[in-house]
């Protein structure tokens, strides 16, 4: 290996050293940007869905109100992926990806159809925006302060921008390292060159949030689910349940991303007609939720960021019947959203797998800590086909009983991936070349 191969001679260029000093300067501008774009969101939504009925006259907002909002959704997002650059943005339908940085012009696109889908109900998160964001605008300013900037430095700022953006989202910049390593695959040499620039941006964006929050008082917009109850170590009953854990979440992963994949070419031929009346159907799903159970429609509704920990904290207020129904209403808005919105697939998953772990916590041999872990990192594991960052994910945000239900949550996850990469059709052109290479 030459010297200009070696990493570690990399590492110590001029070159490398000025990629880590762009990284640094970049980090706090991308992170401000998104601490200000879910500001916004989260303001958008009190707006929208709290405010704005008490203006019009109402003492609440009715049961109705959800439908307006989310038809008029479907038609702007239909109209942003058609008429600006970029399309708005990558279809979540594909799963996450953690590639392809828009360019500048795209960027407007993406922030717009984001924004409607985030604000307005549909059942997406926040963090495939926030990727592209931070990507797209390290790209802009790189630049502009080098024109000539070799490809390869470029995917590094851009990457570097990604973390800085979604790091501080997850609760930890470490958790976004594995969630943007494992989805670009990224190995070697370039994983460690890439990491570096990446840790530097995330942690002076983790800084940033803070020092927001202070000031600010807005609130961190990290995800985190406080007061749960001790867990001290697993069972074997639970190691029993994590396999039916893992199985029941490779099923129901594999059933919301066929129907989203099913109905999205219909909805992109006639996107106009079709993404509306997608958001009719999924407000329909979360007003008959609220009125068959007297629970918030925001249960049904959003990405479930922020209604995770409730829904936690407070499992001893749904029947088992209502989380069913819950499961069943959100799986399917969930479903629709990835068919014609845009946003990233990873909180709406966790939301599910826990409000399933809420539910078989009312079986034998199943705690509530327990179930909830397993139910997300299963699910996660299974909609994002990520199985390292799902057990991370789902360990982390226990906080203090992550480590005791580690164990539980990998096997879950494992089975979770492994029946889902079975019941997933390999690409034609992949079974193609396999077919070939196995021919004399």
């Amino acid at each position: 290996m030459t010297a200009r191969a070696d990493p570690r001679a990399l590492v110590r260029s001029r070159s490398y050293v000025g990629l880590l000093l762009v990284a640094a300067l970049l980090g706090a501008p991308i992170s401000a940007a998104a601490y200000g774009f879910l500001a916004l969101v989260g303001y958008l939504q009190r707006e929208l869905f709290v405010h704005l009925p008490a203006e019009l006259g109402f003492a609440a907002a009715p049961a109705w109100w959800p439908l307006p909002l989310l038809a008029v959704a479907g038609l702007l997002v239909a109209w942003v992926i058609r008429y600006l650059p970029g399309t708005g943005g990558h279809s979540p339908a594909d799963g996450f990806k953690a590639g392809g940085t828009p360019a500048p012009i795209e960027l407007p696109g993406v922030v717009a159809a984001a924004l409607l889908t985030l604000c307005l109900g549909a059942v997406l998160g926040p963090e495939a925006p926030l990727i592209a964001l931070g990507g797209g605008l390290a790209v802009l300013a790189g630049r502009l302060l080098r024109r000539d900037m070799p490809a390869p430095a470029m995917a590094v700022v851009a990457a570097a921008g990604s973390f800085a953006s979604v790091s501080t989202l997850l609760g930890s910049p470490i958790l976004g390292a594995f969630l943007l390593m494992e989805a670009s695959g990224l190995g070697g040499a370039m994983l460690s060159l890439t990491l570096l620039p990446g840790l530097l941006a995330a942690g002076i964006g983790a800084l940033v949030f803070v020092g927001l929050n202070s000031w600010t008082g807005l609130g961190t917009f990290s995800l985190s689910i406080p007061n749960l109850p001790p867990y001290t170590h697993p069972s074997l009953a639970e190691f029993g349940w994590a396999l039916a854990i893992g199985l029941a979440a490779a099923l129901v992963g594999t059933a919301v991303r066929r129907f989203a994949l099913l109905i999205r070419p219909h909805v992109e031929k006639r996107s106009f007609v079709l993404t509306p009346l997608l958001g009719i159907v999924i407000a329909g799903l979360a007003i008959g939720y609220a009125q068959t159970t007297g629970k918030s429609s925001s249960d049904v509704l959003f990405s479930g960021q922020t209604a995770l920990g409730p829904l936690i904290t407070n499992a001893s207020g749904y029947s088992v019947g209502a989380i069913v129904l819950l499961l069943v209403c959100k799986g399917l808005a969930y479903s629709l959203s990835l068919s014609g919105f845009r946003g990233g697939p990873v909180f709406p998953s966790l939301f599910l797998g826990a409000a399933g772990g809420v539910a078989l916590s009312h079986l034998p041999g199943m705690s509530l800590v327990g179930g909830v872990a397993m139910g997300m990192g299963a699910l996660c594991a299974s909609m994002l086909m990520l199985p390292l960052t799902s057990v991370m994910l789902a360990t982390l945000l226990l906080l203090s009983d992550g480590a005791a239900v580690m164990p539980l949550v990998i096997v879950a996850t494992v089975v979770a991936y492994v029946v889902t990469s079975r019941l997933t059709p390999r690409p034609a052109a992949t079974a193609g070349a396999t077919q070939r290479d196995d021919e004399p």
